[in-house]
């Protein structure tokens, strides 16, 4: 069976592989040209040396996908895993690491929870929302600060670039009754409107996601509203403007304590808003402030109809403040920054508790033209639980060819314990509040092409994490808690390909991409007894992960999508999806069909949560 799923992979491509996605539906570009948002020294993917996937607006729109959720999941070396279809929970980990461990970014503004990974993808953007998505793999410290272990995801908003409006909609169902004789079903609904004017561009958009479920105790729905203002003041100031709230609901059947949860539900509200601006002080020196505040509020009910039995309610409030720098000079590029960050609590449960962090920024890197380039750099941290940290990193990168790269890179990072590895109480966890913060150390080594037809990329990489936070037991009966691991070693391989051409415009096919990827993971799990104890995230993790794909636009207007993704963790069988979409597209509007789980497969993403299986869905979007 396995090697006939084997087949079928091979026999098909994807809009997603490692390293770099191939523009499969549109004329060929090169990708190594998209500027890499860091919060510093931005530099294009081709002058990059690390190891960066980005997924463009239009693989997303040739996707069979409605939330970015499920976009990642096309991403080799991510492990997504979702509770639920339609982007209402899901944890994200990168390279066999936990969700904790991952720093997720919305136009460089850190997203991390400190009360619990499972909410760092509540976010107030829809898919329609987002310009692109930036994955960055590895120990990045000393580029994005405390939280990114294993790496960071930053997904780009889209900034208006004209007056106008969009609607889109959509509806999906499995064709299958639930409990009451009707069909299970989801519906989709958004609007976008855009301001274009006098040196200004705003653009608030809207978007509502709701359905019965696919099972029992299912049902979600899920509003979001997202506001973005770009002001330019002059030609050396810009002030820029985003504030966005998502209020989500969804049946947790399953989710964290089956099988007693059969009847629990969860509302989860995010309130986000930041300010940023650019100056540049001189021909040489811009600078670049921020500030932001996130607001969360996670309402757990073990019984929905009854919230005075095993209710968790969380708040948290968290400020953040950045002051970075770069400076243009004949010798390279230097940055510099500081930040602080302020995290508060009140939860039910975990109790009232707050923290604060301070960071200090410094990095040079060579001009990207040269043939051999590099780039150094390193983190100081202050954490008022944790004291002082230091945190360096360092890559190097040399051109064989205009188009061929061999680079390598070694960093280090470090994760603090949430809230709920700390003070969570129930049941069926207790909190260790003597956790300390993991310590990852990082080195990559890989090679690359980006431009042309055809496109290739490999790595490979090992990671060290000290004080490796898993939850653990030593018998059945007894409650999971949290404790610090001496080691965990993972050593990884990572390679993808890509075919991308156009045809002749009168002819019937007019482009055509493929692609494929592929990752494995070999972790290794030392000192203090492991094992000997039962581990709740160790045996979960991804060894092999395969996917493929092809894209072909044809008849003037329509485009053909297909992926399929193979999926085998340790100690649980292996699975394999495969996902289409046929769109037809005019210069104002799209219709699409899309086919979810074509094979019908039953498997296991997170927890004790079956995912759906087959599932279509229709939907349409239209400029105004």
């Amino acid at each position: 069976m396995r090697a006939n799923l084997m087949i079928l992979l091979m026999g098909m491509a994807g809009t997603a592989a490692a390293q770099q996605l191939p523009d499969t539906t549109a004329p060929v570009r090169n990708l190594g040209e998209v500027i890499v948002q860091e919060n510093r020294l931005s530099a294009p993917l081709k002058q990059s040396n690390r190891n960066i996937t980005i997924i463009s607006r239009k693989q997303i729109d040739a996707m069979a996908a409605v939330s970015i959720n499920e976009v990642l999941a096309y991403v080799p070396g991510l492990d997504v895993r979702q509770r639920g279809p339609g982007g209402i929970q899901a944890d994200i980990g990168i390279d066999g690491g936990t969700f904790d461990q991952t720093l997720v970014l919305l136009n460089g503004i850190k997203i991390t929870d400190p009360q619990t990974g499972h909410n760092i993808m509540n976010l107030p953007v829809s898919l329609q929302d987002v310009d692109h998505i930036e994955v960055i793999r590895g120990a990045a410290a000393r580029v994005y600060g405390i939280n990114a272990l294993n790496g960071a995801i930053n997904i780009i908003t889209r900034k208006a670039t004209q007056s106008g409006g969009e609607v889109n909609v959509s509806g999906g169902s499995s064709f299958k009754n639930n409990e009451d004789g009707h069909l299970y079903n989801n519906y989709n609904a958004g609007a976008t409107g855009a301001l274009v004017k006098d040196g200004s561009n705003q653009s608030l958009s809207a978007n509502v996601s709701a359905g019965n479920g696919y099972r029992y105790n299912t049902a979600f729905q899920n509003t979001k509203a997202l506001y973005q203002g770009g002001f330019q003041l002059n030609d050396k100031n810009q002030v820029s403007i985003l504030a966005g709230y998502v209020d989500n609901q969804y049946g947790a059947n399953a989710f964290y304590a089956a099988p007693g949860d059969k009847e629990s539900k969860e509302y989860v509200k995010t309130a986000l808003a930041a300010v940023s601006s650019s100056h540049r002080i001189n021909s040489h020196w811009l600078m670049t402030p921020r500030i932001s505040y996130r607001f969360a509020e996670d309402d757990y009910r073990y019984i929905k109809t009854d919230i005075s039995k095993a209710r968790n309610l969380h708040n948290t409030n968290i400020v953040d403040a950045e002051l970075n720098n770069s400076f243009d000079t004949k010798i390279g590029l230097f940055g510099a920054g500081i930040e602080a960050r302020y995290e508060h609590i009140n939860s039910s449960n975990l109790g009232n508790h707050e923290r604060t962090n301070l960071g200090a920024f410094a990095e040079y890197k060579t001009r990207g033209d040269k043939r051999l380039n590099f780039s150094v750099g390193g983190y100081l941290n202050y954490n008022t639980q944790y004291g002082w940290q230091f945190f360096p990193g360092a890559d190097v990168g040399f051109n064989i060819t205009s188009d061929l790269k061999v680079y390598a890179n070694a960093g280090s990072a470090q994760r603090l314990p949430t809230y709920t590895d700390l003070y969570y109480k129930s049941p069926s966890i207790l909190g260790n509040d003597q956790l300390g913060p993991e310590k990852a150390f990082y080195t990559e080594l890989g090679v690359r092409k980006y431009s042309g037809k055809f496109n290739f990329a490999a790595s490979g990489f090992y990671r060290q994490i000290s004080d490796f936070i898993d939850y653990v037991k030593d018998s059945i009966p007894q409650p999971w808690q949290p404790m610090n691991f001496q080691r965990a070693d993972t050593k990884g391989l990572t390679a993808s390909a890509g075919y991308n051409t156009n045809f002749n415009e009168k002819g019937f096919f007019t482009t055509f991409g493929a692609n494929v990827g592929y990752n494995y993971l070999s972790p290794d799990f030392k000192g203090d007894d492991t094992h000997n104890k039962i581990s709740r995230y160790v045996i979960e993790s991804l060894r092999h992960q395969f996917v493929a794909g092809a894209n072909t636009s044809f008849a003037g207007h329509f485009n053909l999508s297909a992926t399929a993704r193979y999926c085998m963790r340790i100690n649980y069988k292996d699975y394999t999806l495969v996902d289409a979409r046929l769109s037809y597209r005019q210069s104002r509007f799209k219709v699409y069909v899309d086919a979810n789980n074509i094979l019908d497969v039953t498997y296991i993403e997170a927890g004790a949560v079956p995912m759906p299986g087959r599932w279509m869905t229709v939907g349409a979007s239209i400029k105004l």
